[in-house]
């Protein structure tokens, strides 16, 4: 796959996680995911979506930790 299709489809990532946040777990997986074909493939990786991973997965594991300890 071509260094621009990844960018396509990581933008239409980006756009979901903009305008549905309520199933920004579900595009976290999808980005992390082209993140490690291209990774897989030997292409570079934008640091910005490097960064906006390591977000995802921190805001992720808090809620999981607020949801531990409500219930």
């Amino acid at each position: 796959m071509a260094l621009e299709e990844f960018r396509i489809q990581i933008a239409m990532l980006l756009d979901a996680i903009s305008n549905q946040p309520e199933d920004m777990h579900e595009a976290q997986e999808s980005l992390r995911e082209k993140l490690a074909e291209m990774r897989a493939l030997g292409l570079p990786l934008p640091e910005d979506l490097v960064n906006l991973e390591d977000y995802l997965e921190d805001e992720f594991e808090q809620e999981e930790h607020d949801k531990g300890e409500m219930g």
